[in-house]
């Protein structure tokens, strides 16, 4: 018998035994790409560090703007030019403005910058045909990260935007967490890394999931395929446990006579359980061996990746402080969706080019929804399913 718990009782207890203290790094901004930050970003001077002008024209003061118009112009005395990169050493009096480029630093005395296109001017003299505001057309000093404002979090994945925001601040040696190592095992006798011959399948899982765990700013350790033997699939547990913080084996979880992972499990450590009440995924195994957790996945593809997802990535998301999972979108239903399985169930779906969301229809096991969806909902547990026209959530695969 499987010893099932619901999917949210697995995700804590894969959490609560999620690395606490994972060790920390700094890399160059320019190996920073896909990393995890350690520590949140606090923005010790401000960006900008000046008021600058966000149009090529004037800076001048607002107030002698007021009421300028295509009939009575503003009469304003040009008393300089600001140019990229140089400090404004003057200060504009009453009446008074200079030529500035996008960009430029505001002289002291002016609040604001009239479009090129709005103003006509000689060598000396300057008609604005249009009024300006107090602030308009400029940056203020500390408008887009100011002092003691955290500009990134803790557990944020840097993209090329984040890499930006660094190079604003300054910060060449980013601090980031160590890669944790997940190390991943496919076991079947049906199994083979090379050509199919009748009764085997390609060893689909160990790519699909180590490019999953890459994705989520893991390393990976290979295995490989291991035949249905116990002591095989011991010896390739024992070691991986050597070279990773964690280890995956797909395959060889379900309740049959040559399932044995959980057995290996429970004489090396502990399992925690053997079963999820959800759909895909239910024969689902979980327990530490040498402290380091131990997941028993699924054989077939689509399973073994929802679990992964949904409860391994929980594990990783705890570990790297990575933010909740929350959905990207919502959805209509275009039709009804049964389901009374007394389980948690997730379904592929499609967005119809008219908004509509519809299902991925599926025999169990096929991997190639995964290529063909949008995003996938979920069903919860112990109703008769989502009647058409219902607003779901729509989560990323």
């Amino acid at each position: 018998m499987l010893n099932v718990v619901t999917k949210d009782e697995a995700v804590e207890i894969v959490k609560s035994n999620s690395l606490t203290d994972l060790k920390t790094e700094k890399v160059n901004i320019d190996n920073a790409l896909f990393r995890i930050l350690a520590e949140d970003i606090v923005s010790v001077e401000d960006i900008p560090s000046f008021d600058r002008s966000t149009v090529d024209g004037f800076a001048v003061k607002a107030a002698d703007t007021f009421g300028a118009g295509n009939a009575i112009p503003a009469q304003l005395e040009i008393v300089g030019e600001i140019l990229m990169g140089e400090k404004a050493g003057f200060t504009l009096e009453n009446g008074q403005c200079a030529k500035i480029s996008t960009g430029g630093m505001l002289p002291k005395g002016a609040d604001a910058a009239v479009m090129v296109e709005h103003t006509d001017c000689d060598n000396s003299l300057c008609l604005v045909y249009k009024a300006v505001s107090p602030n308009e057309n400029v940056t203020k000093k500390g408008d887009d990260i100011s002092v003691g404002e955290t500009a990134l979090k803790k557990g944020t994945k840097i993209t090329s935007a984040e890499i930006g925001v660094l190079s604003a601040l300054g910060i060449y040696e980013v601090p980031v967490f160590k890669k944790p190592v997940i190390a991943v095992i496919s076991t079947g006798d049906e199994i083979t890394d090379g050509t199919p011959e009748d009764g085997q399948i390609r060893d689909v899982n160990t790519n699909l999931l180590s490019s999953a765990i890459t994705e989520y700013g893991c390393e990976v350790y290979k295995y490989g395929a291991v035949r249905d033997n116990k002591d095989e699939i011991k010896n390739a547990l024992v070691t991986c446990l050597e070279k990773a913080d964690a280890v995956i084996v797909s395959g060889g979880s379900s309740a049959g006579a040559r399932d044995m992972t959980v057995d290996i499990i429970d004489e090396l450590g502990t399992a925690y359980f053997h079963g999820i009440a959800m759909k895909p995924g239910k024969p689902t195994i979980f327990g530490t061996v040498l402290n380091k957790p131990v997941f028993g996945l699924p054989g077939h593809p689509l399973a073994a990746y929802f679990v992964f997802r949904l409860v391994v990535a929980e594990y990783i998301r705890k570990m790297l402080s990575l933010p909740a999972d929350k959905p990207i979108s919502h959805g209509v239903l275009k039709e009804n969706i049964p389901s009374n399985h007394g389980r948690e169930e997730y379904i592929c779906i499609k967005q119809t080019d008219n908004g509509e969301t519809v299902p991925v229809h599926t025999k169990s096991g096929i991997i190639s929804v995964l290529g063909e969806a949008d995003g996938f909902i979920k069903i919860t547990r112990n109703t008769e399913g989502l009647p058409k026209g219902t607003t779901v959530e729509i989560f990323e695969l």
